[in-house]
């Protein structure tokens, strides 16, 4: 493939431009198809969301304005001055014109038990998914209301006041994060490779194929519906896969010129090795995603789809359109060049041309002088930075602990949960039977009503509304324990198991499922648990069976799943005791909310695994070249370690720089996500590729290349590179400082078998 495009470049710069701008016309012609919320829910807060399709029914976007006395000793609910505050804030958001079916809370009984509190009750006009593009108005006017009462405090919240701040907070997000990513890369690239023309490479091959899956996926969303999630996860792989690979590619086709290659060999050689990793990388990377789709959630399957889709891309543009790009270019990939920062050279001003590291020579030398010491330190440190992860606690974030009390929405939220535990997210039963006017069925509801609050379920009070068309009735039981969700669980476990079938359960033909915001965080929690074994199976059965292929080695395959495990469970450990315990959370401007949240571990799995193959393929496709041009395992895996570095560290700086980003965002599940894979790809690149592989492939000598007979049976992926890269590699006597300096502790020279 790179020689074909290396000779026919035009062809293949124009076949990919042409691709590109077809995959986005078609996927603008045909849209896209996002997913319903009765699709994403799960259990039976998913059946909730279907019913109320099916039937029609579209619920209202309520809201409620809290009136509440500030202190203790002020004016309660039966005080005029309370009633003028309550009367001017039904006044005010009548006035709007946005609103309907206001309820004063004398008429509605919405007061505390301690008449300092009281809910002004209402529902938005309109279709409520637009609800959020006319609550502005509302919001102002209520803020007006504030102003002038100022013993009392008027907060609002609801379904479209809720949703808005969760949009503007999300969407102000994901806009700061998009806008930092591509300049952090590109800066990184331009201090990696020291001219600007090589370090847009990258960037480019990234976002081309990233817009050309853009196309492709609104195609594929016909058939399988995609989120918006989606797209930001596509960005997110995209651009570390896109880059990546060309930073392989890239650095070995310079590597080779360097050492005196024409261009026409130096490409060959790059798609022999390099380009073979890319290959095997992408296909790991591929299997990984597609784990998502065993999640049976479909915002994971859209996620999972969607990223094996962009990974596929990306490696079909490295292997085409970037050798031609290359053999384009030729010398004029180092134009643009940023002072102080030199020559595009491997290794020059380095370690004497040899594009070894330096520094990563001085860390083997240590590493493999007690390689015992370093196996037993750096896998000792790694399982201790996962032990926390034992005790990981995952649940959907509550909006108060998905951002803080500083902002309107949720210190409203708050307060409302103190005053009216439940009231603000009460679950909602939906009790679909053939007729619902049924006496039995009218029976079976009032004695549910009656049996959450004696059961302790609900401090109520329980709001029923019957859509005798639709042969439904919507009942609205705030959860006892409010906001702590623990307690909320409990109560709607109550509901479930114990009201429930003494209830509605003893009526023929009556289906009551339920939903709400507790109950889909606890849904989708079981589900995503349910869903650990199986993905984690497929994906690490999958990986290791792609290693023994790509390899031909037990042991290396067996090494590769083991490492990245472990960085896998580190990460884990470093998520729970940052943002489940608190430890440190102030380092990272976050806050110990008491768990992970609930799609974050399987996402990161899925993700770091990936982007940890990524690497561990380009680092041993290195080491196991070496081997086969004659070198010993040990000076093979110095060799591979130490030419690698610099790309590995590239690739790995431009990730954490990207994911830190998101470590910095506002909503605390993007907090976690960015510190999860930034810390992740941190150790990765750090602890397993610079001191554990190394150590354990030194120990392990020549068995790292053992493959037992009974499995020579496998298909053969490998590629015998030697044939191209003769000499590419070096002898003793044509590269004395391949095998590290002289002098140097630590390395004993050998010969080469040639």
């Amino acid at each position: 493939m790179g020689g074909w495009s290396a000779r026919h470049r035009w062809t293949a710069v124009g076949g990919w431009v042409l691709f590109v701008v077809l995959a986005l016309a078609v996927g603008a012609m045909t849209g896209r198809v996002g997913t319903t919320e009765g699709e994403n829910q799960p259990g039976e807060a998913g059946r909730v969301s279907k019913i109320l399709d099916e039937a029609g029914i579209e619920s209202p976007a309520g809201e409620t304005v809290l009136i509440q006395t500030k202190e203790r000793g002020g004016p309660t609910a039966d005080d005029p001055e309370f009633r003028k505050a309550v009367q001017a804030v039904v006044d005010a958001v009548r006035g709007t014109g946005q609103v309907t079916a206001v309820q004063s809370p004398y008429a509605s009984k919405a007061i505390s038990g301690d008449r300092r509190s009281a809910l002004v009750q209402f529902e938005m006009r309109g279709d409520p998914d637009k609800a959020t593009d006319h609550i502005a108005p509302v919001l102002d006017a209520v803020e007006k209301v504030k102003d002038g009462y100022g013993q009392v405090r008027v907060e609002q919240f609801g379904d479209a006041s809720g949703e808005k701040a969760f949009e503007d907070a999300f969407g102000d997000d994901f806009q700061q994060a998009e806008y930092s990513a591509l300049p952090v890369a590109l800066g990184i690239l331009l201090i990696a490779f020291g001219a600007l023309v090589a370090a847009l490479l990258p960037v480019v091959l990234a976002m081309t194929a990233f817009l050309a899956t853009t196309g492709l996926v609104a195609v594929v969303s016909h058939l399988v519906h995609m989120g918006d999630n989606a797209n930001s996860v596509m960005l997110l792989v995209g651009l570390a896969v896109g880059v990546d690979y060309c930073l392989f590619y890239l650095r070995r086709e310079r590597e080779e010129r360097e050492k005196g290659r024409d261009a026409q060999t130096a490409l060959r050689i790059a798609a022999a090795t390099s380009g073979h990793a890319v290959l095997v990388s992408g296909f790991t990377v591929i299997v990984a995603m597609a784990g998502m789709l065993f999640t049976g959630v479909a915002d994971f399957k859209a996620m999972g789809l969607a990223t094996l889709m962009v990974v596929a891309v990306a490696v079909i543009g490295s292997l085409t359109v970037l050798p031609a790009l290359l053999s384009l270019l030729g010398e004029r990939v180092e134009k643009g060049r940023v002072p102080f920062l030199g020559r595009l050279k491997q290794g020059r001003g380095r370690h004497g041309g040899s594009g070894e590291s330096r520094f990563w020579h001085a860390v083997l030398g240590r590493v493999l002088r007690r390689p015992k010491l370093s196996v037993g330190i750096a896998g000792g440190a790694l399982i201790l930075l996962a032990l926390p992860a034992v005790g990981m606690k995952t649940a959907n974030l509550a909006l108060d602990q998905e951002f803080d009390s500083s902002m309107p929405v949720v210190a409203a939220y708050e307060h409302m949960n103190e005053a009216f535990p439940g009231g603000p997210d009460p679950a909602k039963v939906i009790v679909k039977a053939d007729d619902i006017n049924a006496a039995p069925v009218r029976a079976a509801i009032a004695d549910f009503r009656q049996q959450a609050v004696r059961e302790g379920a609900s401090t109520g009070p329980v709001k029923v509304t019957v859509h005798a068309k639709q042969n439904v009735a919507e009942i609205e039981v705030p959860l006892a324990g409010g906001a702590d969700k623990d307690k909320a669980e409990k109560s709607l476990n109550i509901l479930r198991d114990e009201v429930r079938p003494a209830t509605l359960g003893k009526v023929d033909g009556v289906s009551a499922p339920i939903g709400g915001s507790t109950a889909s965080s606890k849904d989708f929690s079981d589900k995503i648990g349910s869903a650990v074994v199986p993905v984690f199976a497929f994906v690490v059965v999958f990986a290791f069976l792609l290693m023994l292929m790509s390899f031909r080695s037990l042991t290396i395959a067996v090494t590769a799943i083991v490492l990245n495990l472990l960085s896998v469970g580190a990460a884990y450990g470093i998520l729970t005791a940052v943002f489940q315990h608190g430890w440190g959370a102030g380092l990272v401007g976050a806050e110990g909310v008491g768990a992970v949240v609930a799609w974050l571990p399987l996402f990161l799995f899925v993700i770091l695994f990936g982007l940890s193959m990524d690497y561990h393929v380009f680092v041993v496709s290195r080491i196991r070249e070496a081997r086969m041009a004659g070198r010993t395992t040990r000076d093979a895996v110095v060799h591979g370690v130490v030419t690698t570095a610099g790309v590995v560290t590239s690739a790995a700086v431009i990730m954490v720089a990207v994911f830190a980003i998101f470590g910095t965002l506002s909503m605390q599940s993007m907090k976690q996500m960015g510190v999860g894979l930034a810390a992740a790809v941190l150790i990765d690149a750090t602890v397993i590729r610079g001191v554990l592989l190394p150590a354990v492939m030194a120990l392990l000598g020549e068995r790292n290349w053992y493959l037992p007979t009974w499995l020579r049976w496998l298909p053969d992926l490998s590629h015998d590179e030697s044939a191209l890269t003769a000499g590419a590699v070096g002898t003793p006597a044509q590269a004395p400082g391949a095998y590290g300096p002289a002098g140097h502790e630590g390395y004993e020279p050998q010969h080469a078998r040639l």
